[in-house]
């Protein structure tokens, strides 16, 4: 009987670990990104999470479901611990003299890449909501987990899941009328010029979640190619 890729995980197996890499890297890697809007970020965080999974692989529990809850659990942890360190080290630079007036490059960085853009606006919308609603939102919107799999990979109840998820859709909706009043006259009711609607919101929020394949499976392949 072929033992389970969790068992062997469990067991400090380094090709299982392998090939929890292979499958999953890209998975973490987007829910960072959803999470930072930062894609140098989100490398880190990958490799982060990986770390920790290897450190706390005997507390895996026994059986054979898939180590993708468990991994973005891990993941949206150290997302946390993350952001905390870069947001104390912007507050010690702040403190520090303005740097010499350096030239501009303006030209060199104008193109920006379109999921780039629409990542920006997402993230500009969820920056509304609470950690703990913003987080819920991108498993179970982007990365489509379920109530039960979401409070398990967080340590909250399914009732806390739901709750906070119906908040941030509630959010979300009541920014994008703001934002259609704001644009005039043809924003006052609940559809805008362009046929947007506040329910809308989510399903955008949703599709801009549609990060493209990590930079860890591109590399990945290309080493592959070489070969």
């Amino acid at each position: 009987m072929e033992t389970s890729l969790r068992t062997r995980v469990r067991a400090g197996d380094p090709d299982a670990f392998g090939q929890l890499f292979d499958e999953c890297a890209s998975v973490v890697y987007r829910h960072a990104v959803r999470l930072t809007g930062d894609w140098g970020m989100a490398d880190d965080i990958v490799s982060l999470t990986f770390l920790e999974a290897w450190r706390l692989r005997e507390r895996l529990l026994p059986g054979d479901d898939s180590l993708r809850p468990w991994l973005l659990g891990i993941a949206t942890n150290v997302t946390r611990n993350t952001t905390r360190a870069a947001r104390r080290h912007r507050t010690a630079l702040a403190k520090l003299p303005p740097p010499d007036p350096v030239p501009d490059f303006a030209d060199e960085v104008t193109q920006r890449l379109a999921d780039t853009e629409e990542l920006a606006a997402a993230r500009k919308a969820l920056r509304t909501m609470r950690r703990g609603e913003r987080e819920v939102f991108t498993l179970c919107v982007w990365e489509g987990l379920d109530a039960a799999t979401v409070a398990e990979a967080l340590g909250v109840a399914t009732g806390t899941v739901r709750a906070r998820l119906s908040r941030a859709r509630k959010r979300l909706r009541k920014l994008t009328e703001l934002e259609l009043r704001r644009a005039g006259g043809e924003g006052t009711d609940n559809d805008g010029a362009d046929g947007c609607t506040g329910q809308d919101a989510v399903q955008r929020a949703a599709m801009v979640g549609q990060i493209p394949v990590s930079r860890h499976r591109a590399a990945r392949s290309t080493q592959e190619k070489k070969r």
